[in-house]
């Protein structure tokens, strides 16, 4: 989030390597679930999806349900929505996030549900989608809660589907909220995924220098990651700009 893709993957291996050489399987687990989530902000489903599915195997070989069932469930969810795998997507994350809340979990559920939504308005019900995403922002707010971790990406996500329904003073009015709890963050990650949707709005809007504007210092600001999907897609926008 941070904005040092290529630093998290590196990390994220020597995090699976630890835990296998701890030899505990609700350790390996986690840290093959909840611990992958870096695959997923790295858009790379392949690798997440072979993270969910070990640790599939592992929590039902140790009995381990909460993670076979629940967490494992959850990560292959989000890998199948990354690869376009919709409907299955769609089916597996409401499931899992089902059993997640009835352990009593809700910590991570507004990114989930938000998540969820995505794929909802992927599939072309986009006030599906507006309405799981505001199940997650009620949530980020609810007092003495606050997880605030994804919000930069929840309103994102938030105002790209507004934009969707062609409402895009609501859509600029979100997507700008975003910028600001990501710079606030240092979130480099989120701000230049908000600023390439962004910056895309404002192409719509006849404003390709303002557009250019927003999204060439934060894609300079950037020594790595150049081959991860935002990085791509924001170069291959401002090439666009010139």
């Amino acid at each position: 989030m941070l904005g040092y893709p290529d630093k998290a993957s590196a990390l994220g291996k020597e995090k699976d390597d630890h835990a296998r050489q701890r030899g505990n399987p609700f350790d390996l687990g986690f840290a093959l679930t909840t611990g992958s989530q870096v695959l997923d902000y790295r858009c790379e489903p392949d690798r997440l999806l072979d993270c969910a599915e070990e640790a599939e195997k592992l929590g039902r070989m140790h009995s381990i349900p909460f993670i076979s069932e629940v967490l494992a469930q959850l990560i292959k969810g989000v890998a199948w929505l990354t690869a376009g795998r919709l409907h299955e997507a769609i089916v597996i994350l409401k499931d899992a996030s089902a059993r997640w809340t009835t352990h009593g979990v809700n910590v991570w559920m507004p990114y989930f549900k938000a998540v969820l939504g995505e794929g909802v308005a992927l599939s072309g019900d986009i006030m599906g989608g507006l309405s799981l995403v505001g199940e997650a922002l009620d949530q980020i707010d609810r007092p003495g809660w606050q997880e605030r971790v994804h919000l930069a990406e929840v309103l994102r996500l938030k105002g790209w589907m507004l934009l969707q329904l062609g409402n895009g003073h609501e859509a600029e009015w979100e997507l700008r909220a975003s910028l600001d709890v990501a710079r606030k963050q240092n979130a480099k990650s989120w701000e230049l995924r908000t600023s390439t949707t962004l910056a895309e709005l404002l192409v719509t809007r006849g404003e390709p220098g303002a557009a250019h504007d927003l999204l060439a210092p934060i894609y300079n600001w950037f020594t790595e990651g150049f081959d991860t999907r935002d990085l791509r897609e924001a170069k291959a926008l401002l090439e666009e700009l010139r």
